[in-house]
This record gives C-alpha cells, structure tokens and sequence, in this order.
C-alpha cells in the first residue's frame, strides 16, 4: 500500500498536481499517474469503512459488508503492484546495476513496512493489520521485477490457483494449528517465528502467496501506460468480465454442481448455519472452525471476503481492475476536486497506520460509526493536502523513501572508481 518515490522534494514544492496530469515521481524516470492516487485514497476509505462498520446487524450482513469485505485491500494490492513498476522504471524495465539496486530498495522497502506493521502490534486493535502482510509481499516480488508482462499474468494465475491449494493442505496437515493472530508484535513474531511466518505466507488473514496473484498484475499494468484512456477502458471492461465470470462459476459450482452439499457432507462439525456463515462473512468468523475448513477441496470454490480461495482472490482481482479502470476514466473529467483524495493516496501508510491507533485508541465512539468514519475520513483528507503541499511525503512515507533511496544509490555506486583531483 504505501508508495511514494525515492526522490524527496523541498519543503513548499510538491503541491497536490491536478488529477489527469501526471506528476513527476519514482525511480528511473517513471511518473507519478494521479488516478493510481486516487484509486488508493478511496481503498483507503473502504478499509475504514469495512473496519469500522459492523459486518452484521441482526444476523444478516450489513450492507457495507456485503459491498466492500475484502475488496479495498485487493485493491490496495493491486496497486501496491503497480506502485511496485512506477517506482522501478514503469514502462521502462533497468537491467544491470539498476535492476540489482532496485532490487535492493525493494527489499529494504519490504523491511520497512513490515517492522512498521510489527510496531503497530501491541496497539491491541480490533482489526487485523495488514502491514505485515505487505511487507512480506513486496519481498517475494523483488524476483519478479525483470518478468515481462506476460509472464506475470501467468504467474498470477499460478498464485491465484496453487497458492490456496498449499494454504488448504497447510490447514489439513496441522489440525491443532494456533489461532490466527489478528496483529503480531516483534516479541510475537520471535517468540513463534514458525507460527509467523506460516500465518504470513499461507494461512494468516492476507496469506501472501496466493496474494501475490495481485502483485503480479499490478506490476504488469503498472508497465502499461496509465494514461491512456484506452489502457483505462480495457481494465474497466476485463475487470468486470472477470469478476462477473468468477462470480458465476462460484454459483455453478457450489449449486448445480453439488458444491456445497459435498462441503456440508464432508464438515459434520459444523451447522448448516455455520457454512452458511463463512460464505457470508468468511473463514474468520464465530464458529466452531476458527479458519477456513480443510475436510473438502470443494472449499475453494466458494467466493467468500477474506478466504483467499481462487475464486475469491479471482473475482476481487477483476473488481480491483474495474475500479481503477474506472478511476482513471473518470479523475480527468473531475478537475481539481479529486486532488485532495489524490493527497490522502500518496500517504496512505501514515494514514492507515494511523487509522490503526484511532482504532486501538477508542477515541471515537465505536457505536456510531457513521461519525467516526466521516471524522476520519475528513480528518485524513485535510491532514493529507496540508502536509503534502507545506512538505510534500506523507512522515511515514518519507522515512521509506530515503532509506531505500540511500541503499539504491550505495548499490549504484558500489564498484564505480572514485574520481581523483586534479593536480
């Protein structure tokens, strides 16, 4: 999620461009696309809304569940993808010297954001945080900086497949596994590091291996031209063909093809209310099974927030496509009003992070969250345009940003003869 460019700016110089321009940001010439901005300040604003709202009222899903549940952090996914291109060439893909220090403050960047995400552990919050997930995703993609295009959209697909397929099998040959944990702290991860890197990779809120499905494609978009309302328009529409199809195929499987009575046949523990309610509200929920159930392969059919199964990461997938897609049709024709929601996309780790403490915090009145999102949400945004047009990086953006720029030049340099003065 976070990502801004490793080149840093004076104080007063980086006031918030208008949306359909690109800003100059990133490594190796790449710019910054303004729409890719405001795609993450809204997946911004749906993970607050999906945190803050109730899933259920009355036993039912609320509506704010049934729309975004696991759709902005797809989202934020994606585009951490394309940030991933942006920030290492865009269009342009470095070889040599430059691949390896790419590389390298891509690795760094990793670090970062997971230590950030281990900092936030002990905040005791009611949500899972996702950083560390992020990070461990951006360091299985510092091999797939050199892929082309088509590479990666076939690698997506293998993650999307086999990365649940080894989650489940995870899931079955450890039947006394811990209990997810909802955020680690250092002493956590240390004191469990197997445990830790197993929620990480495969059965944690985020797993990262089928996750990097997301990545992936991000990094294959983010080496199109994000400018082009063509480009924009073809995302938009395979987006939603995909989303549409995976949607369908989850329907056909789980009714005419017997799905889902082969999973209540196979999963006597559980209540045929129970079943229904990890389709609603997903693996994490308040039943006898405290992850998703591993006694069939038909499992994986089900579309489902938070299940990570092929068919839910596929169809999220399609609609993290469409909204961008749609976001970048639509910021050229919004003028200068999409400009503060492109300033809260350009910091969203300061922001989600501090999101987090408001939540571990209570601050706000958890029994009114329509007020405590708006409060938040304006708060954010005023917060974002003030500091990026008297500053410029968001504070925790800027700390990533040159450290990675530092290791990317010390990696440049590395091996080159120093110049000697003149006699």
């Amino acid at each position: 999620m976070l990502i801004g460019s490793d080149r840093t700016r004076p104080p007063g110089r980086n006031p918030v461009p208008a949306p359909g321009q690109p800003d100059k940001a990133g490594q190796g010439g790449s710019r910054r696309v303004i729409g890719v901005d405001v795609a993450r300040g809204l997946a911004l604003v749906g993970i607050i809304i999906v945190n803050v709202f109730p899933p259920s009222a009355g036993g039912t899903a609320t509506a704010e569940w049934a729309v975004l549940a696991g759709r902005p952090a797809a989202l934020f996914a994606l585009i951490a993808g394309i940030s991933i291109a942006l920030l290492t060439g865009g269009r342009r893909t470095p070889a040599g010297r430059a691949m390896t220090a790419n590389r390298a403050g891509l690795a760094l960047r990793a670090l970062l954001i997971t230590s950030i995400g281990l900092l936030l552990g002990p905040t005791d919050t009611t949500v899972a945080i996702i950083l560390p997930y992020y990070g461990i995703l951006f360091l299985l993609a510092v091999p797939l900086l050199g892929l082309g295009r088509r590479t990666l959209l076939g690698l997506s697909v293998v993650f999307a497949v086999l990365g649940p397929v080894a989650m489940q099998l995870v899931r079955a040959s450890w039947p006394d596994m811990p209990q997810i944990q909802d955020e680690y702290s250092f002493s956590l991860a240390a004191a469990q590091p197997g445990v830790f890197l197993t929620d990480m990779l495969l059965t944690g809120f985020y797993p990262a291996l089928p996750w990097v499905a997301y990545i992936c494609v991000g990094i294959a978009v983010g080496r199109m031209d994000l400018t082009s309302r063509k480009v924009a328009a073809v995302l938009l529409a395979a987006g939603s063909a995909l989303a549409a199809f995976m949607w369908l195929l989850s329907m056909v499987l789980l009714g005419p093809g017997g799905g889902l009575n082969r999973i209540v046949a196979a999963t006597p523990l559980l209540s045929r209310e129970e079943i229904n309610s990890i389709l609603i509200f997903g693996g994490n929920v308040d039943t006898s099974a405290e992850t998703l159930p591993a006694t069939t392969g038909w499992w994986l059919a089900i579309l489902s927030p938070y299940t990570s199964t092929p068919v839910t990461i596929l169809h999220t997938l399609g609609i993290a496509l469409a909204a961008l897609g749609a976001v970048l049709l639509l910021v050229p024709l919004l003028g200068g009003t999409a400009g503060p929601l492109a300033a809260m996309g350009s910091m969203t780790l300061t922001l989600y992070s501090a999101h987090v403490i408001v939540l571990a915090t209570e601050i706000l009145d958890e029994s009114r969250p329509v007020m405590s999102i708006t409060i938040q949400c304006i708060v954010f945004l005023l917060a974002a345009v003030l500091w990026r047009n008297a500053i410029g990086k968001g504070p925790l953006e800027s700390v990533v940003a040159v450290s990675t720029a530092w290791l990317r030049t010390l990696v440049l340099n590395r091996g080159r003869p120093t110049r000697q003065p003149a006699d």
